[in-house]
């Protein structure tokens, strides 16, 4: 049957003249062009304006489009005042025809033929729409063009998603383009807070945008507007009375300046957007930002700056995170200043972190189990491998908790941790954490890691603090086992963003332990507050939070970091260009921004504690270590489960006493029957000379007995400075007269005396304070100390030329 029917259909085209044949042909023709190729699948391809909204759609910020026009991308939301405006205005008829309106064309050659010009067009909305996106110049021929192209339009896009089309590209005057751009550029409000005045001016801008706009001819301007509204209220849109206050409104008089409040945002999303690094689809991008907070968090680090500049500090930045998800709900990238340097985006910048990673190797010491979290940790004069790290107050304290170490930033002990742990691993950890700016060799960092040596970045730093609190936050959800997506980058977008649940398999163990991180954050709450110092601690309705702050080398970087478990807040103060500032330090510059900015959120409850990740132990109360059997004071605490691994307290030792309980004694010389066994608590020698300064309960060991021949030997005495294998360099003096070195020893016997000796020569006898103060010529040389029972040690160290 088909068949047939193909071949009769075949035989009358066959017998068709070739006239008649090319007629059929052209009109094949026209119609596969018209079906498939007049309309390109992209009707517009000029460049737009990146634009940037809040969380809610408020505008945050935009930019100029590349061909200088004010041009925001497609939106295909048109309020509704604006359809009512622009159709009565423009095409009365635009919901019943099918891109052309015959009774408006017939009208307009009437009047044009009256007139013996051009005085009206009769496009539709859909003409427009073609017109606006060939830019082909106005004659008899494009508009017969125009015509067919509508109709076609019409069969692929509806009267809502023409009406779209017209609204996002129509010109308004100057260099403003689309209803977007015009509501922000002439009223400072987006389109669906305009009111019918409003919406009834920009209705009629784009009839004659180059010689009717704000700046141009006002009067006119005015006139049209007015009309229209006359005409809304003709065909009871609008009542009287709306009608009347509507003309009442003023005309703009000149273009306003875009809303900037995430300007550096809008940079990194422009930046972000060309490069590729995300999956953006349109220069138009819902951000995670909470306007109202972004505006609060901007005043309070402008108020700060005012105080800052007084001391040569330009530039400040904070970002504010969401735990759950990462999102960023503030992001500050620099204050707004007159300088170039307050362009720079200071949160993706790789900065020196300053001390702001400890937290970090202490929570990956609590994981592998290599402390405890108030491990005593040895705080004295150290020298290693030419690197001599010193605290900020320049001053020891012999041994100190793991814990107070961290909450009061102590630099040597944080090295001595390192060593400890490997810069190699810690360096292995961070980049498991997300680190990606550490471009060079763990090695070299080296222990200078831990003190600032490595460049780290805001983002990644807040990302990786809040990966920790999420970890500890899910331990109920996840039954005790760790998500590896609850480590992931902050996100400012909504693409491709964590919703904060887990997808993925669970795992037994994760990067860091939440045992070890509820501990590291139980240390970081302990610090002092600036300006409070400790009677926060006494008002219940004070948030808790756990913080820490960084100085870089040089004063150059002041940082503050801090957290709940709802939130992270970091803080940023310095230069931007490197110059650093006496004073410019995290607990003085960064950290009053931290907490005025904590004040903004709302409080919360502390984290829960993750007992299956918990052991309760006997701890030593004195060393921080697992008690052993000589420890006397024990506390049970509950400590990561790791630490059922570490080691029993190393400095409780067991001590025999005379009948007086004076003088230590062993079997030569005292019968052990009249002996008394007592429990000590016995620090290292250079540990002991400046721990007992600071701890007066420290009881340094009884001498021994006169003519006790068990007097033990290689453990009175120890060199503090130098070490062995130090290489040390000797400045020169303002006098230009040649420095020296300090040489210290510590004895446990505050009434011994040391004879010193430097390559075999005998140079001095100490006691009591065992310091000298000595000259040596470069090159290499051993020093030799020998106390008055025979205890001798001995270095070598190196004094360099330059």
């Amino acid at each position: 049957m088909i068949e047939t029917a193909f071949s009769k259909l075949f035989n009358r085209i066959k017998g068709l003249s070739k006239v008649k044949k090319l007629m059929m042909i052209l009109l094949l023709c026209f119609l596969v062009w018209f079906s498939f190729f007049s309309l390109p699948s992209k009707l517009f391809n000029s460049p737009t304006s990146f634009v940037i909204e809040d969380a809610n759609g408020e505008l945050l910020g935009a930019s100029i489009a590349a061909d200088g026009q004010w041009r925001f991308p497609y939106n295909e939301l048109v309020p509704d005042k604006f359809a009512k405006c622009i159709t009565t205005f423009e095409d009365k008829r635009f919901y019943r025809h099918l891109g052309v309106d015959p009774l408006a064309l017939g009208r307009a050659i009437k009047q044009n033929i009256k007139a013996n010009k051009v005085v009206s067009g009769g496009s539709t909305l859909t003409m427009q729409v073609i017109r606006l996106s060939r830019k082909e110049s106005r004659t008899f021929w494009q508009k017969f063009v125009e015509a067919i192209l509508a109709f076609r339009l019409e069969f692929s896009y509806s009267k809502v998603e023409i009406l779209a089309l017209y609204a996002s590209n129509a010109p308004y005057g100057t260099n403003v383009v689309g209803l977007d751009a015009a509501a922000w550029r002439y009223f400072g409000r987006s389109p669906e807070e305009l009111s019918w005045g409003e919406m009834a001016t920009l209705a009629v801008l784009p009839n004659s945008p180059s010689l009717v706009h704000p700046g141009k001819n006002r009067s006119l301007l005015r006139d049209k507007r007015n009309k229209l509204l006359d005409q809304l209220f003709d065909q009871q849109i609008i009542d009287k009375s709306t009608c009347d206050l509507a003309k009442l409104e003023p005309i703009p008089a000149r273009p306003l300046p875009l809303p900037r409040f995430a300007p550096h945002l809008l940079s990194r999303f422009k930046n972000d957007f060309q490069g590729g690094k995300e999956k953006f689809t349109e220069t138009r991008l819902r951000t995670t930002i909470q306007l109202d907070l972004q505006q609060k968090v901007t005043d309070i680090l402008n108020r700060h700056h005012v105080n800052f500049k007084a001391n040569g500090i330009e530039n400040a930045a904070a970002l504010v995170l969401d735990v759950e998800t990462g999102n960023a709900l503030a992001y500050v990238g620099n204050v707004i200043n007159a300088d170039e340097e307050s362009q720079v985006d200071v949160i993706p910048a790789p900065r020196s972190p300053g001390s702001t990673l400890k937290p970090l190797l202490y929570a990956s010491m609590l994981t592998e189990g290599d402390i405890l979290p108030n491990t005593l940790i040895p705080d004295v004069p150290t020298q290693i491998a030419g690197y001599t790290p010193e605290n900020y107050d320049l001053g020891y304290d012999g041994a100190v908790p793991a814990s107070r170490a961290l909450a009061r930033s102590l630099n040597i002990p944080a090295v001595k941790m390192l060593q400890q742990y490997r810069f190699e691993r810690f360096y292995d950890k961070l980049k498991q954490l997300g680190v990606s700016t550490l471009k060079k060799p763990s090695g070299h960092y080296g222990l200078s890691l831990i003190l600032g040596g490595g460049e780290n970045s805001m983002w990644e730093l807040a990302g990786i603090y809040a990966g920790m609190a999420r970890i500890l936050n899910h331990q109920s959800r996840d039954n005790g086992k760790y998500a590896p997506e609850d480590i992931h980058s902050p996100s400012y977008s909504f693409i491709n963003h964590s919703d904060g649940d887990n997808s993925g398999p669970l795992k037994d163990n994760g990067i860091l332990d939440a045992g070890a991180i509820w501990s590291t954050f139980n240390a970081m709450e302990e610090v002092m507050r600036p300006g409070e110092e400790l009677l926060w601690q006494q008002f219940i309705s004070t948030q808790r939070i756990a913080w820490k702050t960084g100085t870089s080398f040089g004063f150059r970087d002041g940082w503050a970091i801090g957290l709940t478990p709802k939130y992270v807040v970091a803080v940023w103060v310095g230069n931007a260009d490197g110059e650093g500032r006496p004073g410019l330090t995290g607990i003085s510059a960064a950290a009053p921004v931290l907490f005025d900015v904590f004040r903004l959120l709302p409080t919360g409850a502390w984290f829960d504690p993750p007992y299956d990740k918990l052991r309760k132990l006997p701890i030593c109360r004195l060393s921080g270590y697992k008690a052993g059997k000589y420890c006397e004071m024990i506390d049970s605490v509950w400590v990561p489960k790791t630490g059922i691994n570490t080691k029993v307290c190393p400095f409780h030792q067991l001590v025999h006493l005379d009948r007086t309980g004076q003088f230590r004694v062993d079997a030569n010389c005292e019968s052990p029957e009249l002996m008394q066994n007592k429990s000590w608590f016995v620090l290292p020698p250079a540990m002991e000379w400046y721990y007992k300064s600071k701890n007066q309960y420290y009881k340094p060991l009884p001498p021994f007995k006169a003519n006790c021949e068990g007097a033990e030997q290689g453990f009175a005495m120890e060199i503090i400075y130098p070490k062995n294998g130090a290489k040390i360099y000797v400045p020169v003096e303002l006098d230009e007269s040649k420095g020296k070195t300090i040489f210290s020893a510590a004895h446990r016997n505050a009434e011994a005396r040391i004879f010193w000796h430097l390559d075999d020569e005998f140079i001095e006898t100490t006691q009591s304070f065992h310091q000298i103060a000595l000259s040596p010529k470069p090159g290499k040389h051993k020093l030799t100390l020998v106390d008055e029972n025979g205890e001798r040690i001995e270095i070598g160290f190196e004094i360099l030329q330059k």
